[in-house]
């Protein structure tokens, strides 16, 4: 700490009613004072108690919507966000970080003050008052300013959890989907291997085709049996997954599985997409409110050179008339080296929070080229994929099965084609699949786009 330079004027005496004046106005000062809220202050807690109106009314949970089979998946999104203890623990990180602004623009508490002078056991003097501290002009402000770029950096990161939260809902369901589709596929295939086995052993009693046929089909149909019965099992852990992502603990009843969310629609743009990201991504505001943070610690630093000052009254209860002791104090900052420090420090702060920024900004475009190539890539599979081809394979293992039971085609010609058909299928399923994936995590994670559900009275765009 900075040596502190006390003076006290000599005491002097003041009339009974005078003293009793700046008694009651001294009360006046220490009982009901408040400070005044700055612009950022303001700001900063008005955008909390938009938000605390839906999200924690009263702070309280609200009543969270009923989850039905039937109902829009929007309630579902509200479900989760008002649910999930991620999303809740972003939120109180935020709130506390809001009110830490009124904590660093208000003003040092002041503090009473007792002294007695005792002679022979007997008590010669009684001096009583009260002193404050007075921080140096701007570094109030300067501190408020932190306080309101970490509150931003803090909402930034509750909104990033909101989004994450929508995403993780959207994405395990659209997993759902594709697994129920490949499910129907592979027992459609499990069916038509039921009628080759039948149409081998046809051919085998009539003499055209050998046992081997028949064990084929078989060991066919039991692989996959077990490919089944690995996608039901996967079901289970996907449903649990869907807990999760409505906030749901484990031994509470599983919730309904809602009705399919909307298709995404298709990517914007690449220049596009990196213009709307650097405007409105989550990680990258929350870090350029960090920058704002460290700059305005380079600013409080570069004021610790300069002094804080104390001021203070005492009255001695044992004179007559009473006597008044006013005091000041100021600190000595005469450690330059430390001072330096305290710059360089700030400094190094602020440039490592923008090299971060930078960095981010960097990745940010990386993840929005792949997943812009994922989506387009996914795209085009499934345009292949629903198009002819499917037809094809299904007519060639119509011709297959047509050739067999004439004689004119073995069994592995047959067995080749279905398994040709289901893998256009089970392609078909998986590019659609990854094309919502790679969409969904473009426009919610790094667009920002709310998805209905996720916006609390406009607070997050």
């Amino acid at each position: 700490m900075f040596p502190r330079l006390l003076l006290r004027p000599a005491r002097y005496g003041t009339p009974p009613c005078r003293f009793q004046v700046g008694l009651l106005l001294a009360s006046a000062f220490l009982v009901g004072c408040a400070g005044m809220p700055g612009a950022g202050e303001a700001g900063a807690q008005g955008q909390l108690d938009t938000v605390a109106r839906q999200y924690r009314p009263a702070g309280e949970r609200p009543v969270l919507p009923r989850l039905e089979a039937s109902g829009p998946f929007d309630q579902f999104v509200l479900y989760a966000i008002l649910n999930d203890p991620q999303v809740e623990a972003a939120y109180y990180a935020w709130a506390a970080s809001v009110h830490r602004i009124t904590v660093e623009r208000s003003r040092p508490d002041p503090r009473l003050t007792l002294q007695a002078s005792i002679a022979d056991m007997a008590l010669m003097a009684l001096m009583a008052g009260v002193m404050t501290d007075i921080p140096g002009a701007g570094k109030r402000a300067a501190a408020a300013d932190i306080a309101t770029a970490e509150s931003q950096s803090k909402y930034f990161a509750f909104e990033a959890s909101v989004l994450q939260s929508a995403f993780s809902l959207r994405k395990v369901r659209f997993q759902l989907d594709a697994l129920d589709t490949k499910v129907s596929l592979m027992h459609k295939t499990a069916g038509l291997l039921a009628q080759l086995e039948k149409l081998a052993l046809v051919q085998n009693e009539v003499g055209r085709a050998p046992m081997q046929d028949v064990l084929q089909a078989r060991i066919e149909s039991a692989r996959l049996a077990s490919d089944i019965a690995n996608l039901d099992d996967a079901r289970h852990a996907l449903l649990a997954q869907l807990k999760a992502a409505l906030g749901i603990p484990e031994g509470v009843v599983a919730p309904p599985v809602s009705a399919a969310p909307p298709p995404s629609p298709p990517a914007l743009t690449a220049d596009r997409l990196n213009e709307l990201a650097l405007a409105r991504n989550p990680r990258l505001k929350a870090m350029q409110a960090e920058v704002n943070a460290a700059a305005g610690s380079l600013q409080l630093a570069r004021k610790s050179a300069q002094p804080d000052f104390s001021i203070g009254i005492e009255a001695d209860w044992k004179a007559r008339p009473i006597m008044l002791q006013p005091s000041l104090g100021i600190s000595l900052p005469i450690w330059r080296d430390k001072t330096r420090a305290h710059i360089a420090a700030a400094q190094a702060s602020k440039a490592e929070a923008s090299a971060r920024l930078s960095a981010e900004q960097i990745a940010l475009a990386v993840d929005i080229a792949e997943k812009t190539f994922m989506s387009r890539e996914a795209t085009r599979q499934v345009a292949l994929l629903s198009g002819n081809l499917p037809r094809m394979a299904s007519d060639a293992l119509t011709l297959a099965q047509s050739a067999y039971s004439g004689g004119k085609s073995d069994f592995n010609s047959v067995i080749n084609a279905q398994k040709v058909l289901l893998e256009l299928q089970l392609a078909q399923s998986e590019a659609s699949l990854q094309r919502e994936l790679a969409l969904a995590e473009l426009s919610i994670l790094m667009l920002a786009t709310a998805p209905p559900g996720a916006s609390f009275n406009k607070a997050i765009p």
